[in-house]
């Protein structure tokens, strides 16, 4: 053997031998060291507060339940204020059959209508009977067809009419149209359906005037229609209703209809109500 020094033969590293660090300065090595270790410490601080969350709402269970039950308030609490029953003496009285509308109008509805004044002549074309056929009733609207089904819609029940001519060519017609009690708007549509077109240029053009006595009557007075070979037309209507009772008002002449005419028409009848 020669006396110089064998140095082993090492052969290739291993696979998962650590690679050899490079020669570099201290800051390089620095920054290229694995965060292994920092992501470690955070995985377990979110662990750690998962756990105490847990353990906490576990332990605040077990407190309570180890409490004893905490009991409602009593439902009959003597502070809240009660209405109490009037006295005998001081409870309203029902009205009387005189003054109960209701109670009038499942009677003869023709008993509502304003009696004919002193003088005046039966119309031309009044109802014999004082009652209107809801048919015919439609059958004065443009389609009468349609007129009939809304109506029937609305709940119409029948109409109570009287008529009467006064003077030369005045012509008075009121209707009281009822409707089923069970369709409480029935009334209160129709008016205000009729109402509704009461400005347009074939009607009053107006808004009208509010009817003194009541919340939702009013009453117009139409401009003169002239045309060549006739006489002059001069219009007035009332609108209002009273529970399930509409009423309707026309005055027509061929002289002017003043609107202490039509509104006095009205508020008598609005009396019968």
């Amino acid at each position: 053997m020669n006396d110089e020094e064998i140095i082993p033969d090492q052969g290739e590293a291993p696979p998962d031998a650590a690679p050899k660090a490079p020669d570099a300065a201290p800051e390089a090595l620095a920054a290229t060291r694995p965060r292994r270790r920092v992501l470690r410490t955070a995985g377990l601080i979110a662990v750690a507060t998962v756990i105490g969350l847990v353990g906490g709402t576990a332990v605040g269970y077990g407190v309570q339940a180890q409490r004893e039950p905490t009991a409602l308030p009593p439902l009959n609490q003597p502070d809240l204020a009660h209405p109490k029953p009037l006295p005998k003496g001081q409870r309203a009285k029902p009205l009387p059959a005189s003054e109960d509308l209701r109670a009038k109008a499942q009677g003869d509805l023709r008993k509502l209508l304003l009696p004919k004044p002193a003088g005046a002549k039966k119309a031309e074309y009044a109802d014999a009977d004082g009652w209107m056929d809801v048919s015919r009733f439609a059958s004065a609207f443009d389609r009468p067809s349609r007129a009939l089904d809304h109506q029937l819609d609305l709940g119409i029940r029948r109409v109570a009419v009287t008529s009467w001519a006064a003077g030369e060519h005045r012509e008075v017609e009121i209707r009281l149209v009822q409707y089923r009690a069970s369709d409480v708007h029935g009334a209160a549509d129709f008016v205000e359906d009729q109402q509704g077109y009461m400005p347009d240029e074939d009607f009053a053009e107006s808004e009208g005037r509010e009817l003194k006595g009541s919340s939702n009557g009013r009453y117009y007075v139409f401009p003169v229609k002239r045309k060549a070979g006739y006489l002059d037309m001069y219009e007035a209507r009332a609108y209002f209703y009273r529970g399930d009772v509409a009423v309707e008002i026309f005055v027509v002449d061929t002289e002017k209809v003043s609107q202490n005419d039509i509104r006095s028409l009205a508020e008598r009848q609005l009396g019968r109500l």
